[in-house]
């Protein structure tokens, strides 16, 4: 009896199509021709096959006995270290065929492989490379590369294997010319025609290459969605990085995650990674504008509900875990206003950061001075003494050499004299903080205080982006960080690139022969939850707001930010729910608020409703459990209950005050 990989990989064979060259050259590099190319590199744009092809040559070597290693280019780590740990077979066991696929997603290692990977290769060793960006011409006019890189531009099917594919999925002669006049020859549209089949086309049909032919095939391609539950699964896969399993359970804690995943991972259109489920491109986006259109007040449930559990993560999670947290959790709101003027999303700075070590700080010394001046430089000696762990250094990923620094301090308060009389900029910020909302002794603030790349100095940069997504992922796990502070030279470029995120102190604070300005925010005002809402403020829609102003979406925030600093008096003096209406008349706003929020959640017992979550909220936030995880296993619920019944909770309290708000009273 077949297995079922024996299964798929003859499946596999007898859907394909086309690509005859590429396979046959492939078969006499495994058959050890001397002749034969060593690399192989396919390119061409999305949906054009590459994956397809790259699986269909990865049978070819599975059958030949060949050891395989497939990497996915989305996920690979910015340093070439954890690439060569990930791919260490193809250095150490003969005749091990690496696999890279979505290679443009980590193209800045292309001059390392070239130059320190490939050259190490394991006798008999080949490696197949798939993207959509065409190799660096350098290597394609090396001689000493001729024979051993075979570099293919895939192409769309001819009519003749168009075709032949609708016919094998059994398009009725009538549709294929309507199909192949809007696919032309483009595996992908093809594809999905073919999984959509016949059933419901008409003659009539008009096919066109617009977005909205695209959701026909989609809808076509799923069928009807089996329950409400599986289009909400869809909703967060079609606005998610990457889905996974626990995604899933934690998003729709209601649901049966492991019949969800399943389901999805069964569709054409989802590619499986280590990391969850990725939706073709043109899917994902043709799914989220549906979605959008059709749904707007659920698309921004739905991110909300996302950004919820990347916050919890950010928090919670090792700290292994924070950076591709950080990375999805902005992917979000890729495409806000916001994120576009600050963030490059560039693979063109091929470069990796690491924690600063002593042998650094020569070149990082020098960097300082070439581009702020002697006066810095001494700055950077002085903070680089005091705080070493703040630094971070750059480097690109070809030859490992420095090519930047940032560094992100923390300074408890009451601030120290000597940094005061030492660095103007650590002066200024303080003094913001006394002239606005002083920091109470305990908490402490964050100021990204260098960010030097003498190449691109202080314009958006993937340099920018790495310390901007370290920066933010330190505020969204700190305890007691009253304030954020960044620091930059062009005072007027970035006081427009940052409005709406960070708010201009108009401090310009004087280093040296250089003035630099100061933007802040106060994280006591401004939760990072809320902050983070600033990037979707444009699919929001209008809320109800309150006596004192503040909005329901802001209210509900202020609610669960005075919650989660319940238990640590100082923290919670400073929180937004503070200056609520119906806080208003307290003698001991502090205290009472306080009670007042312990007390409702106890009254939630009262309504049958409210047990359980009672429960779920008493355990998260007033009996120190450290996590979610641990309140759970307090309660002796699954995680996912446990979710459903503090989700619960959470919509039930923050309803009753409310009303509290809005009446004066309880309900």
């Amino acid at each position: 009896m077949a297995s079922v990989g024996e299964r798929l990989s003859a499946a596999r064979v007898q859907a394909f199509i086309g690509r005859d060259e590429e396979l046959a050259r492939f078969a006499e590099a495994l058959a050890d021709d001397p002749q034969a190319p060593f690399a192989f590199y396919l390119f061409g744009p999305g949906g054009i096959g590459k994956s397809t092809l790259l699986r269909r040559l990865a049978d070819h070597a599975r059958a030949a006995g060949r050891l395989l290693v497939e990497l996915d280019g989305r996920f690979v780590s910015r340093d070439p270290a954890d690439f060569e740990r990930a791919a260490s077979a193809f250095l150490d066991v003969p005749g091990t065929v690496l696999f890279v696929d979505s290679f443009e997603h980590c193209q800045w290692l292309e001059s390392w492989l070239w130059h320190h990977f490939l050259p190490r290769a394991a006798d008999g060793a080949l490696i197949v490379l798939g993207g959509r960006l065409a190799p660096q011409p350098q290597w394609t006019a090396d001689p000493a590369w001729a024979g051993l890189l075979h570099v293919t531009e895939l192409e769309p099917f001819s009519e003749e294997q168009a075709r032949s594919l609708l016919a094998a999925a059994r398009i009725g002669p009538e549709l294929r010319d309507l199909v192949l006049r809007f696919a032309g020859g483009n595996p992908l549209a093809l594809s999905l025609a073919a999984a959509a089949g016949s059933t419901g086309w008409s003659r009539e049909e008009i096919w066109a290459p617009s977005a909205d032919v695209l959701r026909i095939l989609l809808v076509g391609l799923i069928g009807e969605v089996p329950s409400a539950a599986h289009r909400r699964a869809l909703e967060v896969a079609a606005q998610a990085y990457s889905t996974s399993e626990e995604l899933l359970a934690a998003v729709l804690p209601e649901e049966d995650a492991h019949l969800l995943f399943a389901w999805l991972r069964d569709l054409p259109f989802m590619e499986s990674t280590y990391r969850g489920l990725h939706p073709h491109d043109a899917a994902r986006e043709t799914l989220a504008a549906d979605l959008r259109w059709r749904a707007p007040n659920t698309f921004v449930t739905m991110r909300r509900r996302l950004t919820e559990e990347y916050l919890r993560l950010l928090r919670e999670a090792p700290e292994e875990r924070v950076w591709t947290v950080t990375d999805e959790l902005f992917y979000l709101f890729r495409e806000g206003e916001i994120v576009a003027r600050l963030r490059t999303w560039s693979r063109e700075d091929e470069v990796h950061d690491r924690p600063l070590h002593p042998d650094d700080l020569d070149v990082v010394l020098r960097m300082a001075e070439e581009t702020e001046g002697p006066a810095s430089a001494d700055l950077v000696r002085y903070w680089a003494q005091r705080q070493p762990q703040a630094f971070s250094v750059y480097r690109l990923v070809n030859t490992g050499r420095i090519v930047a620094f940032t560094a992100r301090l923390a300074l408890l308060a009451p601030p120290d004299p000597q940094d005061l009389a030492t660095d103007p900029v650590v002066a200024a910020a303080w003094e913001h903080t006394d002239a606005t909302a002083p920091v109470s002794p305990g908490e402490h603030i964050g100021i990204s205080r260098f960010s030097v790349y003498p190449e691109r100095y202080q314009v958006p940069s993937r340099v920018i982006d790495l310390s901007s997504s370290r920066a933010q992922a330190e505020s969204a796990r700190a305890r007691g960080r009253a304030y954020g502070f960044a620091v930059w030279r062009d005072a007027d470029a970035w006081s427009a690139r940052v409005k709406g995120s960070l708010a201009d102190t108009g401090a310009r604070p004087r280093v040296g022969e250089h003035t630099y300005g100061l933007f802040s925010v106060d994280w006591r005002l401004v939760p990072v939850e809320t902050w983070l809402r600033h990037f979707i403020s444009a699919t929001d829609v209008p809320a109800q707001s309150g006596p004192s102003g503040v909005s329901r979406t802001a209210f509900d925030q202020a609610v669960r930010e005075a919650l989660s600093h319940w238990r640590d008096p100082g923290t919670f003096a400073a929180c937004a729910l503070m200056r609520a209406r119906l806080a208003a008349d307290f003698a001991d706003p502090a205290e009472e608020l306080r009670a007042l929020l312990r007390q409702a959640v106890d009254d939630l017992a009262h309504d049958p409703r409210g047990v359980r979550a009672r429960e779920a909220l008493t355990a998260s936030y007033f009996s120190g459990a450290p996590t979610q995880e641990a309140a759970a296993r307090r309660l002796s619920l699954p995680y996912g209950t446990y979710r459903r019944h503090l989700r619960q909770g959470l919509d039930l309290l923050c309803e009753a005050l409310w009303h509290r708000e809005l009446h004066g009273g309880p309900r």
